[in-house]
């Protein structure tokens, strides 16, 4: 069964950091581009950043040049640094893979982390 577990969210101020963390079970991870989503209230959930098997990392515009990604093969884990938060940043932030045209989209999510950003 494939299970990611999302952690380190918060309140916080315009302008801090938080850094969330993510642990991925049932699944060959290392093979898989992963990849940090976030859903605000009323919209859709979006891909905010990605990173390969090999290490080559993906952005969105709205968070390019303030978050990062980093993953550990090793321990199945990956994590999201984020800088200089913005109120838009506000959002449930999930881990999960990317899906491709040889992988399917995800069937399950885990329960998420809610990230506040507020003055």
């Amino acid at each position: 069964q494939v299970q990611f577990v999302e952690s380190g969210g918060g309140l916080v101020q315009p302008g801090e950091s938080l850094r969330l963390s993510c642990a991925a079970s049932g699944i060959i991870f290392k093979i898989l581009t992963i990849g940090w989503y976030r859903q605000a209230p009323g919209k859709q959930r979006e891909l905010v950043a990605s990173i390969t098997s090999g290490g080559i990392t993906n952005y969105s515009d709205s968070v390019k040049g303030r978050f990062t990604i980093s993953r550990d093969n090793a321990k199945s884990t990956a994590s999201l640094q984020m800088d200089g938060l913005k109120p838009e940043d506000t959002a449930v932030y999930y881990c999960n893979y990317v899906p491709s045209s040889s992988v399917r989209p995800p069937e399950s999510w885990g329960q998420g982390t809610q990230v506040t950003i507020s003055s």
